[in-house]
């Protein structure tokens, strides 16, 4: 079950890059080709440095039997592994794989705190990226949205974890030939299947469309995370030098910044300030319409946040809502 050797170096110096050699972490192993590919490089070039897991949604008849798939090749490999089973008070109906990614991190994230874990590795790979900036590009997202996920970045929820993805220049094809050479048969997921799903609608679309090239989008997608660590650069020393804050207000003075420095400014203050819903994941179309307003000098409050524009931009804490 070793996998080839020039994959494995070619894994190893993609991981050396994300985490130090010697420091443990956690693999998330759900039993598809793309996770089992990742325990299958991860035992070969750290081995003894990681655990894995396996969560266990309980939304399909053979998920048991599939988790405990895992478990037993983990145990074949000598790999300390891990059960984590979701009970849910009722299973979703709706947003089904949103609520599902959700409860599967908190799940990881515990795991991880009991077990002394810093850090996630996941098995994201180029195709993914690719499907992802052209779902963002769908929904009109900015250029935080279209630079995809990251190399290197916080477990959703529990920012005291970091989320490595060491596969994001890896071809689908090339971690399911991982598997098949090594003899380890994945499982076969429906979900994967199910159009009910925008990724799997895009996933589609993009394999019926030979014009549209997955590494070329992936290449995008990585310019554009440059391009938002550049903005947020920028954001930095525009808050710095042109925006006064005490505990209770923040004042910016407008020094004619770009709108895609604007948008992160207020966003900012918004998350410093903000007492209701998540004031730290503002949308896209909130962000706008708060500027349109601002710029047109009006007062109105978001996430709990009074902004007033004008020459001045004020935010404070709004009074809170009478019931």
């Amino acid at each position: 079950m070793v996998p080839n050797v020039a994959l494995v170096d070619r894994f190893r110096a993609d991981l050396d890059t994300l985490i130090e050699p010697g420091t443990r972490f956690g693999v998330a192993v759900s039993g598809g080709p793309d996770s089992l590919a990742l325990l299958l490089l991860a035992a070969s070039a750290r081995p003894s440095e990681f655990e894995a897991a396996t969560v266990d949604h309980g939304l399909r008849p053979e998920s048991a039997a599939e988790t405990e798939m895992v478990a037993n090749l983990c145990e074949a490999m000598d790999v300390q592994h891990a059960i984590l089973t979701i009970e849910w008070d009722l299973p979703p109906a709706s947003a089904i794989q949103e609520q599902a990614r959700a409860v599967r991190y908190g799940a990881l994230a515990g795991w991880m705190h009991e077990r002394g874990l810093g850090a996630l590795l996941t098995a994201h790979h180029l195709d993914d990226q690719a499907e992802t900036l052209v779902m963002r590009l769908n929904r009109g997202s900015g250029v935080r949205g279209l630079a995809g996920m990251r190399r290197k970045s916080k477990v959703p929820g529990y920012p005291d974890f970091a989320l490595l993805r060491p596969l994001l220049s890896w071809r689908r094809a090339e971690l399911e030939r991982v598997c098949s050479e090594a003899g380890v048969e994945p499982v076969a997921d429906p979900s994967n299947l199910d159009e009910r799903f925008e990724r799997i609608r895009i996933r589609q679309a993009l394999a019926a469309a030979d014009w549209l090239d997955p590494e070329a989008l992936a290449r995008s997608a990585e310019n554009l995370a440059w391009s938002d660590e550049a903005l947020e650069w920028a954001s930095v020393q525009v808050w710095a030098g042109f925006v006064e804050e005490n505990d209770n207000e923040i004042v910016y003075r407008d020094p004619g910044a770009p709108r895609g420095i604007l948008r992160r400014i207020v966003a900012m203050a918004i998350a410093r300030l903000g007492n209701e819903g998540e004031p730290d994941d503002l949308r896209g179309r909130e962000i706008d319409r708060l500027l349109s307003d601002l710029e047109a000098a009006k007062t109105t409050t978001l996430r709990g946040v009074r902004c007033s524009g004008g020459p001045r931009w004020t935010f404070s804490r709004a009074a809170p809502r009478s019931r």
